[in-house]
């Protein structure tokens, strides 16, 4: 089977390598560098135009999952993981014994009532 002279299926007469016309506007940036505990250095690029308080200080590094800081001989320190919590620990830290035991009644006479084996207490 012939094919019709190109050596690409589907070009065009013409095609060629885009360049950087065809690309468009290239936005001014600024290269911004972030360093863990460990030493990795993280670069992000922000525009130029944006103002320095919306930088952010510190990131989270996405090689170890360590902080980040802007400060290479200062890194961040690794926040004190809290353990996790139950649903029953934070409902503890919402409610005092006193209230607890009244949800408890309360709820316990309304399944009763809806049982029809309410029973005097």
């Amino acid at each position: 089977m012939a094919s019709g002279g190109s050596a690409i299926r589907g070009s065009r007469v013409g095609a060629g390598p885009m360049g950087e016309q065809d690309r468009g506007f290239h936005a001014d940036r600024i290269k911004v560098s972030y360093w863990d505990a460990l030493g990795n250095e993280t670069v992000k690029y922000f525009a130029a135009t944006l103002p320095e308080e919306e930088i952010p200080e510190t990131i989270d590094c996405p090689s170890s999952g360590l902080p980040a800081g802007r400060d290479k001989e200062n890194p961040p320190s690794v926040v004190k993981l809290e353990p996790y919590k139950t649903h029953l620990a934070y409902v503890k830290e919402r409610r005092t014994e006193e209230e607890a035991a009244q949800l408890l009644e309360d709820a316990l006479t309304q399944l009763r009532a809806r049982r029809g084996t309410t029973t005097a207490s």
